[in-house]
């Protein structure tokens, strides 16, 4: 079974899913920073492909994303590095990357890969959602490997019946309809949008993302999905101790989780 699906039967609140950038801090950090969030706690990955031209992802994420390609980092490279920690890895890893990228690689291509090297999911952001149904579901579907949508503030609600009935593992749903970046809190706007969602009754799972920096986020997250995803945060301590234990210490710490 999918290890995203193993996740979402077994636990069903306060998830809590972590991005980095692969090649950020140092091209080889890959291994350590996956094995450091492992034996954290952390239930879910996102291992974030770096991209000159990354459109959903903040300052703090595209500089990120600049000094990992700068280190060298390629997707070749980073399928050889999560290959060799394969065995090591027992919680679920996504991959983040745009489709220009992957379009070069080969989609069925790029499916074997992550198969080879231990993952379970992809999120794709620019990625057209029917040509996610025509073309690219078939063929992860027979990876078994998970696609996972968006959805945001300004997404339609027919949009989001759609999407639930054409995707499963979890739905990725966005605070905000803005870029990605820390926030102190979610004003009355972005807490009716979680209380619109939960409404909908939707078959599968989500959690938020966008904006989870601290206690408040992240307790308004759990309470309005299955858990969150943090990434600028954990991308900017991560810089800021260079030690990928050390930066999860101080994220648990802004969280006020034990």
């Amino acid at each position: 079974m999918n290890r995203i699906t193993t996740l979402f039967n077994k636990k069903k609140e306060t998830i809590l899913s972590i991005y980095f950038t692969a090649g950020f801090p140092t091209l080889s950090g890959t291994a350590e920073t996956l094995l450091a969030l492992q034996e954290g706690g952390i239930d879910l990955v996102e291992v974030g492909v770096p991209f000159s031209d990354p459109m959903a992802d903040g300052p703090v994420i595209q500089h990120s994303s600049t000094i990992a390609l700068r280190n060298g980092m390629k997707q070749r490279l980073l399928f050889k590095q999560l290959k060799e920690v394969k065995d090591k890895i027992h919680i679920p890893l996504i991959l983040m990357g745009y489709l220009n990228p992957i379009m070069q690689y080969g989609f069925e291509n790029y499916c074997k890969s992550c198969v080879d090297s231990g993952v379970s999911g992809l999120i794709i952001p620019d990625l057209p959602f029917a040509d996610y149904k025509t073309t690219f579901k078939p063929i992860a579907d027979r990876y078994d490997l998970k696609v996972i949508m968006l959805i945001t503030p300004e997404t339609s609600e027919e949009r989001i019946r759609l999407i639930d009935e054409h995707t499963s593992g979890f739905i990725y749903m966005v605070s905000s309809a803005a870029i990605t970046g820390a926030q102190k809190s979610f004003n009355k706007q972005k807490q009716a949008y979680f209380q619109k969602i939960n409404a909908m009754k939707l078959k599968n799972p989500r959690l938020i993302g966008f904006g989870i920096s601290n206690k408040a986020t992240f307790d308004s997250a759990a309470e309005n999905s299955s858990g969150a995803v943090i990434g600028s945060k954990f991308v900017q301590l991560l810089e800021e101790k260079g030690s990928p234990k050390e930066a999860l210490v101080a994220l648990k710490e802004a969280l006020q989780l034990s």
